[in-house]
């Protein structure tokens, strides 16, 4: 009898655990697209730091400008992905705290809704990083002859 009374409590945590489980994967996304961009960042970079050698003096400071650029939208891409993991890490959180409420029947809304707010902020966090590192790139881009 108590069995047939846990599985719908257990089918029901399952039905809260949806939402999450979407978030994460929209996070995942996020994650994927800082990936690629740090990537083509370090890739562009190893490209104009192999220039140095066949540059000549006069043109030394604008490549070291161009660097510093990268350096900077590195430094954003990876806040951003260190805040997109953070806030991957919490919902996962927020997952297990639901099953263990619902396993054990144990009160954890206050924790529950504590780990999601900070999984939020975590995401602002990367989203608004992500954006200034957007901000940048668009104002150093150079199109047409130099």
């Amino acid at each position: 009898m108590a069995t047939e009374l846990f599985v719908p409590a257990i089918a029901h945590v399952i039905q809260l655990a949806v939402a999450p489980v979407f978030l994460l994967s929209g996070v995942g996304v996020i994650i994927t697209v800082l990936t690629n961009r740090l990537g083509r960042i370090v890739d562009r970079a190893r490209a104009l730091e192999a220039k140095f050698p066949h540059i000549d003096p006069a043109a030394e400071a604008e490549l070291d400008a161009r660097l510093a650029v990268l350096a900077r939208r590195s430094r954003m891409v990876n806040l951003a992905l260190t805040l997109a993991t953070s806030c991957a890490l919490l919902i996962c959180m927020v997952i297990v705290a639901l099953f263990t409420g619902g396993l054990f029947r144990v009160d954890l809304s206050g924790l529950i809704g504590a780990l999601f707010v900070a999984a939020m902020l975590a995401f602002i966090g990367a989203l608004v990083s992500f954006l200034r590192e957007i901000f940048l790139a668009t104002g150093t881009v150079r199109i047409g002859r130099a």
